[in-house]
């Protein structure tokens, strides 16, 4: 490998590591403090209105992401990865330094919560550009028999910042006094984004365009929302399909277990967060050898080898954890479930992005990611609490996750069997 070739390689994952951990690092840490933003930005009668306020202005983030990816995504796949990259960084940054400098409701009234919102709006629409461009870079600038190695660093890089923005919000909200926390601690989390945001643009903005994508905008048709559609509508359900289990194992598996250890399981909330810990820890180190495996056996069959275990062994094992909790069985089975789902995650990024061209990749990547997240990431917590409910059952959440499973089984069971098929090189002109 030249070195010049070789640096532009580092240079694409390092462009895509440092995007991906800000956006989940931030969306992390906002859920970690939402008790806390909503007693000084969302004051209401009574402490129920104030967090349910709070999390509406979570949710709004989610709902900007498909605008996000639909905007951004067509920008990547005309001005280039370089320039939405860089854009996307800066408007993320720029939402995460509205939430750190905003002044409480007691100091400047309604335009407290406005700034907030505003925030979340930017890094929900950025956040919504963010996956599409960052992938299709990562895919284009890889080696071709390594394209699985580095997509795989998409979801190694989500998982490091979750347990990153988790590790963060908790040692905050932890190891300060109420008083502190609420004075200035809770804006540490955000200050500490904002280191990051200017190092990332820096990267981004010195990164070179892939030949493929070079070549993609001379010859191929130009990107529009009619050519996606007209030509990959299969290829968009197939991704967005494949993007569910991925999407409730992360906000059920990951995000939400720590509220259902506590609520259902009557476990501390402290040591249960082990768990958390631990199986980010897995997706974080086996995602990039999973990754590189499938570029040898193929990725197809390994995500539908890693879905089906998935979906087999989810119930009973939280059966067992349910019929005598401990937190031990909890690092236990959140520890076998990130194993079977690494291979899963490891070639998701390679697996998708194989469905289209070059020139439509970042839109149809953005659109099929951004509409799964807002629909089964969103609504996901809302759904498994009424799920738990509804059933009476503490193993409700199991059967939402399996449900997303076994969507996605079907979804990937759908794609082209290709096992390394060049799509790009298929597009070149004789």
């Amino acid at each position: 490998m030249a070195p010049a070739s070789s640096s532009l390689h580092r240079r694409a994952v390092a462009a895509a590591v440092i995007g991906n951990a800000l956006e989940w690092y931030d969306f992390t840490v906002f859920g970690f403090l939402t008790v806390v933003i909503a007693q000084l930005f969302f004051p209401a009668a009574n402490d129920y209105s104030s967090l349910l306020l709070t999390t509406a202005t979570f949710g709004v983030a989610f709902v900007m992401r498909p605008v996000g990816g639909i905007v951004l995504g067509l920008y990547a796949d005309r001005a280039g990865r370089k320039a939405a990259l860089s854009l996307v960084i800066a408007l993320m940054t720029l939402g995460i330094l509205l939430l750190a400098i905003a002044p409480p409701y007691s100091a400047i009234g309604i335009g407290a919560p406005l700034m907030i919102v505003l925030g979340r709006l930017l890094q929900g629409f950025s956040a919504g550009g963010e996956f599409g461009s960052s992938t299709a870079l990562l895919i284009e600038a890889a080696p071709f028999s390594r394209r699985g190695f580095y997509g795989s660093w998409q979801m190694s890089s989500q998982a490091a910042a979750l347990l990153l923005g988790a590790l963060v919000g908790a040692l905050v909200t932890r190891g300060l006094s109420p008083e502190a926390l609420k004075s200035w601690g809770w804006r540490v989390p955000f200050i500490l984004g904002l280191i990051i945001g200017p190092i990332g643009f820096y990267i981004r903005r010195h990164l070179a365009d892939s030949e493929v994508f070079l070549l993609a905008k001379k010859t191929a048709r130009r990107a529009t929302l009619g050519e996606l559609f007209r030509n990959h509508s299969r290829d968009v359900l197939c991704g967005l399909g494949a993007v569910v289990a991925l999407t409730v194992t992360i906000y059920v598996l990951i995000s939400y277990l720590p509220t259902f250890a506590v609520k259902q399981l009557k476990l501390p909330y402290g040591q249960s967060f082990y768990a958390v810990i631990v199986g980010n820890l897995l997706l974080t180190v086996l995602s990039p050898l999973t990754g590189a495996w499938s570029d040898r056996i193929g990725r197809k069959g390994l995500s539908l080898w890693s879905l089906a275990i998935t979906l087999v062994i989810i119930y009973p094992l939280f059966a067992w954890l349910a019929a005598e909790p401990s937190v031990s069985k909890l690092i236990l089975v959140q520890a076998l479930l990130s194993i079977t789902l690494s291979g899963y995650y490891g070639p998701f990024g390679a697996l998708i992005a194989e469905l289209f061209p070059a020139n439509v990749r970042s839109i149809g990547l953005s659109l099929a990611y951004n509409v799964a997240v807002m629909i089964f990431g969103g609504f996901g917590p809302f759904i498994v609490t009424w799920l738990i409910k509804t059933t009476g059952s503490p193993l409700a959440p199991t059967y939402y996750v399996m449900a997303g499973l076994a969507l996605s089984l079907v979804a990937v069971a759908c794609m082209p069997g290709k096992r390394h098929a060049d799509l790009d090189a298929q597009r070149k002109p004789a």
